[in-house]
This record gives structure tokens, C-alpha cells and sequence, in this order.
């Protein structure tokens, strides 16, 4: 790219190895490129190399990006740089939950095409409420342990019985299994009511009564999505399908 006085360039230092090419290098260099800058790209090749980089600069971690003769920092401070997050925030997101209903509504969507053939009836709600159940029960199971341990910071059945967050998961997904089957309500529906009941009184006293600010293990003992309004609104809906799967009965 030829220089002229309207380009902007970076220098950016990221470890390219034979067995290992830093993400977060990679990711800095897209960052930028999008921004519209022109990178000089400085490859730290070896251990040794990467070693003497961070010591001459004084950091702790590669990617560095350099914009003139300021040092910005790593991926994270890149996109503080660019505004792209916010330095203050405190890492909470509803992200993962909107993703996931989505998914779920586009599922339910696309299961009533194939049956009815159309975009929509009563039994789309139906579906979407059992597919988001076996998506969340789905990222519980991704390791049961975590998620255990979160679920111990609210749920009142739980910290009496401790094996209850182990036994969760299970109950939630093979509870939506069965209702987007449209079988075995008797055993679905009641066992969804009760999981769906305590988690909802439990969710209110954290959250409403006791005033605790708490991450929620509705998507997963990784998750970073705030204890409130959201898992009160799952476990509703939970109860709501289990007492309309009742009333059919």
C-alpha cells in the first residue's frame, strides 16, 4: 500500500510459530485491518524471542499493537481503543440467552413448516418452549460440574441436596424431549412443574427478595448472563408448558 499522509498504520507483535499461532494475534490483526489501518506485521517466531519481547516492553502478554509511537496493548485493549467495548463494563450479557430462544423460535418455526405447512399454530409455542428446554438443559450438560456449583449460589432445593444440581440437567432435557414428542405427559409435565416451580421461587428470593447480585446457570456454569429477570422468565414458561400439557391430559 503506498504511504501517504492519510494512511494509518499500526505495528503489531504476535507469535507465529511452527505449532502454535496466537488467536488473539490473528484477531488483532483483523481488528485493525477493519479499522482501516495498514499493519506492520512483526512475527515473534520462538519462546526465546517472545520471552525478550514481553521484557524489553514490560508486558506480561502477546498480542501487542503499537499505533505510532503508543502502545495500545492486547486484543482486549484494542477494542477499547476502537470503542468497541466498554472499559467499565462488568462482563454480565443477556447474549447467550437471545441467541438461544432464537435459535429455538427458528426451530419451532421450521418444525411447524414441515408438519403444517405453515409458520405457524398452537403447537408452535409448544415446540419453541420444549426446543429451548433441551437447548438449555444441552448447555448444562456441557459440564455438569460447573454448573452445579453456580446453581448452589440460589437454588433453595439444591442447598438442602446437594446432588439436585447433578440431577437437573437431566430432568430439564429429558423433560423437553418427551413434551416436543408429545409423549409420556404424565411424566414430563409433572416432573417439569416441579424443577420449574422451585427454580422460579428461588430465582425471586435471590433476586427480588434478598437482593443478590448473581450470575444465572441457566445457560451453563461458564455463563455470564445476570440472575433475574430471564431465569424467572424460563422457569415461568417451564410451568406454563407443563400446565397446559396437564390440562390436554
Amino acid at each position: 500500500m503506498p504511504n501517504n499522509s492519510n494512511t494509518k498504520t499500526a505495528t503489531l507483535y504476535r507469535m507465529v510459530m511452527d505449532d502454535h499461532t496466537c488467536p488473539y494475534g490473528l484477531k488483532s490483526k483483523d481488528l485493525l485491518e477493519r479499522q482501516g489501518y495498514n499493519v506492520d506485521d512483526r512475527h515473534l517466531t520462538t519462546n526465546e524471542q517472545t520471552d525478550a519481547f514481553k521484557k524489553e516492553h514490560g508486558v506480561r502478554t502477546t498480542p501487542q499493537t503499537f499505533v505510532g509511537e503508543e502502545r495500545v496493548g492486547g486484543y482486549d485493549d484494542l477494542e477499547v481503543y476502537f470503542g468497541k467495548a466498554d472499559p467499565d463494563a462488568d462482563g454480565t450479557t443477556y447474549q447467550p440467552v437471545i441467541a438461544l430462544f432464537s435459535i429455538g423460535a427458528m426451530m419451532a418455526i421450521a418444525v411447524t413448516w414441515l408438519v403444517y405447512g405453515t409458520v405457524f399454530t398452537g403447537r408452535t409455542v409448544e415446540w419453541f418452549i420444549a426446543i429451548s428446554m433441551v437447548l438449555l438443559g444441552l448447555q448444562k450438560l456441557q459440564d455438569v460440574e460447573k454448573f452445579s456449583i453456580m446453581f448452589l449460589n440460589y437454588d433453595l432445593l439444591a442447598q438442602r441436596w446437594v446432588r439436585y444440581g447433578y440431577v437437573y440437567p437431566f430432568v430439564e432435557t429429558g423433560a423437553g424431549l418427551l413434551m416436543m414428542a408429545g409423549v409420556l405427559t404424565w411424566v414430563s409435565a409433572p416432573a417439569a412443574l416441579f424443577v420449574a416451580g422451585i427454580g422460579a421461587v428461588s430465582v425471586f428470593k435471590a433476586v427480588y427478595i434478598d437482593k443478590r447480585e448473581l450470575k444465572c446457570a441457566c445457560v451453563g456454569g461458564d455463563s455470564n448472563v445476570p440472575l433475574g429477570f430471564v431465569s424467572l422468565t424460563e422457569n415461568l414458561m417451564m410451568i406454563g408448558m407443563a400446565i397446559w400439557m396437564l390440562s390436554k391430559l
